[in-house]
């Protein structure tokens, strides 16, 4: 029997999603729906996770849920091709959790680059909340729910996954072929790994305000753009000029296609004679910035265009949610009965278990 091919992937409800999770999975995920490749693709919103961490601001969450789906909608995923569910609402999760938890070490956990990047971003140190600390675990639960075969994330999630395939192999080492081991899908595009955030930073975040949002108007992508990060030594448009670091060269990497150039910069021929002209001099860094900003707007036009079509009917959107949810909910209760009969704790399933008891009993 062929192997089913599953895709699952997702966000954390706690803000409207910029570009940074466009190039870096959105935009792929739409790909990979319309290839035709995968019999099954499942897209959640991670809210359960995203309490981790704002337990004491649940609506910040609720409200982000709509957002979320809207830009889901927005960018392409369709819920005719994709499940599309809420992770909150599938408590299936939460008891494969509870039984991975006995696989994993406290100090494996520790050593998880992943988590300790994120310790630190959000100044946790020594008061860490059990339930952020234990996300590794939880993601391992969410993935092999579904049975994935692949999960489609950034550089950053290769630790989650490797930590994930560590307690498939366990489990499966103890009670048996059950669980599917998932492999990695990185973005294709070197740029789209970790896209900076507007100011040069390491990592588009909301909280630090770097983010271009998928829902920006026009002109706040226009302004976005024009504030960007460029060369700091690249003072007057005679001066030679950087690449490395240059947020608007890393973004022109990530959205620059060949035909932009007939578009919106007929003096060039290539993204490789731009960055030349710009390395030897004579460029100034505006007219770099408005080739990008008609890139980015191109890009982005139809994704705002088709949210405000899905803003006009938001009870279909929650409809849309709650049908995933039922799909979702019911291939996880499928993996769950298997795992429960792996681990033989499927007391009122197993006839033979009764049969066997009630004989020894009765010989008593």
């Amino acid at each position: 029997m062929k192997k089913e091919k599953i895709i699952l992937t997702g966000d954390r409800p706690t803000g409207k999603l910029h570009i940074g999770h466009y190039v870096g999975s959105l935009r792929r995920r739409v790909e990979l729906q319309n290839s035709g490749l995968y019999d099954k693709i499942f897209v959640f919103e991670a809210d359960g996770q995203a309490l981790t961490d704002n337990i004491d601001n649940p609506e910040k969450v609720r409200q982000n849920v709509i957002e979320v789906a809207l830009d889901y909608l927005s960018v392409g995923l369709d819920p005719n091709k994709s499940t599309i569910f809420i992770q909150s609402q599938i408590p299936e999760l939460c008891e494969l959790t509870f039984y991975y938890m006995d696989m994993v070490t406290v100090s494996r956990l520790q050593r998880n680059p992943t988590v300790k990047t994120e310790i630190q971003m959000r100044n946790f140190e020594t008061s860490i909340p059990v339930g952020f600390f234990t996300y590794p675990i939880s993601q391992a639960a969410d993935i092999t729910a579904f049975k994935a075969t692949t999960v489609p994330v950034g550089e950053d999630q290769e630790p989650m996954i490797e930590q994930a395939r560590e307690i498939v192999r366990r489990f499966n080492h103890i009670y048996g072929e059950t669980l599917v081991e998932p492999d990695i899908l990185l973005p294709d595009n070197a740029a789209c790994l970790r896209l900076p955030g507007t100011d040069g930073k390491a990592k588009m975040s909301k909280s630090l305000g770097n983010c271009i949002y998928l829902s920006d108007s026009a002109d706040e992508v226009e302004k976005k753009v024009k504030s960007m990060y460029t060369d700091p030594t690249h003072i007057k448009v005679t001066d030679p000029g950087r690449l490395e670091g240059n947020t608007v060269f890393t973004y022109l990497d990530a959205f620059c296609r060949p035909e932009h150039f007939g578009r919106y910069l007929t003096d060039y021929a290539s993204l490789d004679e731009l960055k030349a002209h710009y390395t030897r001099g004579g460029l100034g860094d505006m007219k770099v910035k408005k080739f990008l900003a008609a890139i980015m707007q191109e890009e982005l036009e139809p994704i705002r265009n088709r949210r405000k079509e899905f803003e006009k009917d938001i009870p279909a959107v929650y409809a849309m949610l709650k049908q995933g949810c039922e799909v979702a909910r019911a291939a996880a209760a499928q993996t769950l009965d298997e795992v429960r009969r792996a681990m033989k704790i499927n007391y009122f399933d197993d006839d033979a278990l009764i049969a066997e008891q009630a004989k020894r009993f009765s010989n008593e």
